[in-house]
């Protein structure tokens, strides 16, 4: 299990090509039989560097990249392309680069994984995920005791928040699955205006090819899988996934192989256990007629 909740901003780079590059070059050690002691000493550089690079825990320089390559006698045309993925592996212009002194370590990684996520899969069983709250639903939530933020910090953080949602809208989005449990849309947050306004949203972005929208209902019974919320981050390889976990205590970014398969299994095993798309749809719009019943 990893827990990143220390990184820094340098370490939120594009974390998918630095940890296809770890890959790759652990792999291309183990096929000549070195040792990373041995690799970095006949590289020029220290073991705790290959080490680092391997395991996608630094910035990585390119030249170090193409020396290792040569080492491990890795031919020319996945030399040029490892040391292309080098060059390209620290964030330069992400849009929350401005704010980053400001944001958790946590949400700085988290949100450099969303925006190169070609696919990301995620189960809900207390609010609206993030991505898809309205910007009164969100300031409903930060006024709450356990979430409080100084008055002079909640704008910003909303505006974080409505600018995070526009990996949805841009030119080739990636495909995201959600699967909420039915409390997400019966418990009132904001009043029911406000929940009434946030249900209609999920029914219209529900309705975008990208986007499919699941609610696990109160009949589908007790389910294992579904007891904490998470968000699994695709990367363009399976092995490159990473679930995000966020507790009290923390945040966990689980990238073994183990935890990916379990997670793989819980999201499919949700996804089998709730609703369709439309009869999703029509709990949604159910539940949003019963919170101005309410009113």
């Amino acid at each position: 299990m990893t827990d990143r909740s220390d990184e820094t901003a340098d370490e939120a780079g594009p974390t998918a090509r630095r940890r296809q590059l770890g890959i790759r070059l652990l792999a291309l050690r183990e096929a000549v039989g070195m040792t990373a002691e041995a690799a970095g000493e006949a590289a020029g550089m220290s073991k705790a560097t290959v080490s680092r690079y391997e395991r996608a825990k630094s910035n990585v320089r390119w030249n170090q990249v193409d020396q290792l390559c040569r080492v491990y006698g890795a031919a020319d045309e996945e030399r040029a392309a490892l040391v292309e993925l080098a060059k390209n592996s620290k964030v330069t212009d992400g849009w929350w680069i401005p704010y980053q002194g400001k944001l958790p370590g946590p949400m700085r990684l988290l949100l450099a994984m969303e925006n190169e996520a070609p696919r990301i899969s995620q189960y809900t069983g207390s609010v609206v995920p993030g991505l898809l709250q309205t910007m009164e639903y969100a300031r409903a939530i930060k006024a709450t005791p356990a979430s409080a933020l100084p008055p002079q910090d909640v704008d910003e953080y909303l505006a974080v928040r409505m600018q995070r949602q526009q990996v949805l809208n841009r030119q080739g989005p990636p495909t995201y699955q959600v699967v909420l449990d039915e409390a997400v849309i019966r418990r009132s947050v904001g009043g029911p205006n406000v929940m009434a306004a946030q249900l209609d949203h999920l029914l219209q972005r529900g309705r975008e090819p990208h986007i499919n929208l699941q609610v696990l209902p109160y009949t589908a019974g007790a389910y294992s899988a579904a007891l904490n919320s998470f968000i699994v981050y695709g990367g363009p390889d399976p092995s490159l996934d990473v679930i995000f976990i966020e507790t009290l205590a923390g945040s966990l970014f689980l990238e073994e192989s183990g935890a990916r398969e379990q997670y793989a299994s819980a999201i499919a095993f949700l996804r089998e256990q709730a609703l369709d798309t439309d009869s999703s749809a029509e709990l949604i719009a159910e539940a949003s007629k019963m919170h101005m019943q309410n009113r």
